[in-house]
């Protein structure tokens, strides 16, 4: 598997700065490739992204998926997207987007099908985002209705049986914030590290193609806490 560094926080607009520091800490000693990723220019950012060679990509901001999606989608006739966050990420119709809206410009870009996005940890969402969640038939998997890993698993198995090949994007702030509190948005009563974990191990083989670790912000972690984190899924698959 190979491994890529994303070393930006332009999706953030500002909001989030020390995103850009986490690739560094969390692929420490695993081999990686590293993107060159211009200074403040979210528009060549993205066009960088579209055009990245890799199979796990560690940023970085959320908006990172824009670019690295839209790549991937081009070598695949029926694509899904299956997001681990704390937020469904489609506030506006920004392009390129934000780390809070790239969800919903690869839906009207007609990027994705919404019916091939499932959103899982849900626990936090702006009216606009709710309703755009509804409007497209979005399939969500919240918090508040989460039984058991398996069950997790098992909903996730059924969703992806249709698609060609699927992508990954995990955003650190899925994780309770006593797992994760070096993000820009944490949210209580997440996932514990070991329920994801378990999650993660059910799903990495079946048919994951392009997967992101993001929004893991150092400067606001705990002890390493958050990094440390992010480094056992990696280990996931990195094994």
């Amino acid at each position: 598997m190979k491994f890529v560094a994303v070393k930006s926080c332009q999706g953030s607009l500002g909001k989030n700065k020390g995103t850009e520091r986490a690739p560094s800490l969390i692929l420490k000693g695993i081999n990686k490739s590293d993107l060159n990723i211009p200074n403040g220019d979210i528009i060549k950012t993205a066009e960088i992204l579209e055009k990245a060679d890799g199979d796990f990509f560690v940023g970085g901001d959320h908006s990172i998926t824009y670019g690295l999606f839209k790549g991937f989608a081009k070598k695949s006739k029926n694509s899904g997207l299956i997001v681990f966050d704390a937020h469904p990420d489609c506030v506006n119709n920004f392009s390129p987007p934000t780390h809070e809206d790239f969800l919903r410009v690869l839906v009207e870009e007609n990027v994705v099908k919404p019916e091939n996005i499932v959103l899982v940890g849900l626990r936090k969402a702006h009216f606009i985002e709710r309703e755009f969640i509804k409007n497209n038939k979005i399939k969500c998997i919240y918090m508040k209705d989460i039984i058991s890993e398996e069950n997790v698993i098992e909903q996730i198995k059924g969703f992806v049986k249709n698609l060609e090949a699927f992508y990954l994007s995990i955003d650190i702030d899925v994780l309770d914030p006593k797992f994760a509190p070096g993000t820009g948005y944490p949210e209580k009563k997440g996932f514990d590290l070991k329920s994801l974990l378990v999650i993660l191990e059910g799903i990495k083989n079946m048919n994951i193609k392009r997967a992101d670790l993001v929004e893991v912000n150092p400067l606001k972690d705990k002890n390493s806490i958050t990094v440390n984190s992010a480094k056992r899924i990696l280990k996931i698959f990195n094994s």
